[in-house]
């Protein structure tokens, strides 16, 4: 008896939202997603009851925020962590074949379907375990009391634990409503809300981190920034208090990303019994899109998040070629601190004095993050398209059950394969790699809100590719006979 067998009972029987029958209106779509998105926030703003106030605690995740799409020290503390996690440990297993799932059997997709959930929930309770329990990263009130019950620290932190995993179990099924029932998938919305949150209170925030506020306070002469030739003056404009770098930065990423995706080759198609019945298949330049990103930088985040949980148990007897911390918790030197990603300017500008890092060091730990997400975004890209059934097969299986061919070859599932594997393959390599420098060219240099430059890319492609889906959707709703030619009635 194999793994499939003896794990089928529970993976069939784990709880699923369950598919529309028919077609569901676009306006019903719009509900289920606004909806979502409300209870989204409403979760954000709910801190889990026996928890102490979360200014007081060290953020285990910090700059990873924009793509976990959490808020510290809520319900959403693990975010989307947990669903990438598992993304990542299925596409490294279904990579190397170790599954034996073929997606194309609708028996596998039920198994896969429900290892899928059954990782996420694993991995939420993993995630949120060590918060709570380790260290004093999700500090927990010394006693309790509901009603006539008095709870010790012991059992405050257990209540703390479940309702975060409550919260990370909630965050699974929200995505799936979305993916069934709404546009687009949960953990793109959850994304484009949490990084267009941070960007809007970049812009418009009352602190010093503001932008227009600080330009306010330059403008009527309350900050001083002294000499714009000699000093820090130019660097205090540029950067820090001025962020004119930051403003320039977002502004291009936007523009970058928006001409990437209108970049293409355009594959002509024709129907095989209609005649005049023309079309083009886009292999865009992003042909992968920038969610590959999210699993190099959850990668990431998964490493930091081990160096957090060894320090807080380890502390000075940790190897220093492992990690040495700083007084805010953040790795100085070693295997951690140069596996860090560059998070803003003060990460690698060793001339201006915000790095204590020898120029070496800091040229090591930017060359690493260059490296880990150009070559990690072109892997992750490739994992990605296989997985998602975006490959020459199966783009060629597409066009061929469509009734379309390619004109001047046969109308040969191995013809169009051979014909989509001059692009597919090349096209996915150079746009995830393409995608890893932007990420990190975008954080070197910072962006409005700290949103960092994944973040940013992230929230700008899924915008484009949900403002793409909807069109599309109105056009499937103006147009009901397109519906049953494309399979979505």
């Amino acid at each position: 008896m194999g793994w499939k067998e003896t794990a089928e009972p529970v993976l069939t029987r784990m709880p699923t939202v369950v598919r529309p029958e028919g077609h569901v209106p676009f306006k019903r779509k719009l509900m289920w997603t606004a909806g979502i998105l409300v209870l989204y926030f409403f979760l954000t703003n709910v801190a889990p009851v026996g928890l102490l106030e979360a200014d007081a605690q060290d953020d285990l995740f910090g700059q990873f925020r924009t793509i976990l799409a959490g808020e510290h020290g809520s319900l959403m503390q693990v975010g989307i962590g947990p669903i990438v996690t598992a993304s990542i440990v299925l596409q490294l297993l279904g990579g190397a074949n170790l599954l034996g799932l073929d997606t194309n059997d609708p028996r596998d997709q039920v198994l896969y379907q429900g290892l899928q959930k059954l990782l996420v929930i694993v991995m939420t309770a993993l995630t949120a375990l060590p918060m709570v329990f380790a260290g004093e990263f999700l500090p927990a009130q010394p006693q309790l009391q509901l009603g006539g019950l008095v709870l010790g620290p012991t059992e405050v932190k257990a209540l703390v634990f479940f309702q975060i995993f409550i919260g990370g179990i909630l965050i699974l099924y929200m995505d799936e409503v979305v993916s069934k029932w709404g546009i687009g998938s949960g953990v793109g919305l959850f994304i484009i809300a949490s990084v267009s949150q941070m960007l809007v209170a970049g812009f418009l925030s009352l602190s010093p981190d503001g932008f227009f506020y600080s330009w306010y306070m330059i403008v009527t002469g309350q900050t001083e920034i002294g000499s714009l030739v000699a000093g820090d003056g130019l660097y205090q404009l540029l950067v820090d208090e001025g962020m004119i770098i930051a403003l320039l930065t977002t502004l291009l990423i936007f523009g970058i990303v928006v001409y990437a995706e209108s970049v293409r080759v355009e594959i002509p198609l024709s129907h095989s019994r209609v005649k005049g019945a023309r079309g083009r298949f886009p292999v865009k330049l992003i042909y992968a899109s920038v969610l590959p990103m999210i699993l190099v930088r959850a990668l990431q985040a998964n490493i930091q998040f081990l160096g957090q949980i060894l320090n807080s148990q380890l502390g000075e007897s940790m190897p220093d070629w492992l990690g040495v911390y700083g007084p805010q918790g953040q790795p100085v030197s070693g295997f951690f601190y140069y596996t860090a990603p560059i998070y803003s300017p003060e990460d690698w500008m060793w001339w201006t004095g915000a790095v204590t890092q020898e120029a070496w060091m800091v040229m090591i730990r930017v060359s690493v993050d260059l490296t880990f997400m150009v070559i990690g975004g072109a892997i992750f890209a490739i994992f990605w398209v296989e997985t998602t059934n975006m490959g020459p097969e199966a783009t060629a299986r597409q066009i061929q059950n469509s009734g379309m061919q390619i004109p001047g070859f046969r109308q040969n599932v191995g013809v169009v394969e051979k014909v989509m594997e001059r692009y597919i393959p090349q096209v996915t390599v150079i746009g995830g790699a393409l995608v890893g420098l932007l990420a990190v060219w975008a954080n070197m240099l910072g962006t409005i809100g700290a949103v960092g430059g994944t973040g940013l890319l992230l929230a700008v492609s899924i915008t484009y590719k949900l403002y793409e889906e909807i069109a599309e959707e109105q056009m499937m709703e103006m147009h009901p006979m397109m519906r049953q030619m494309f399979g979505r009635e």
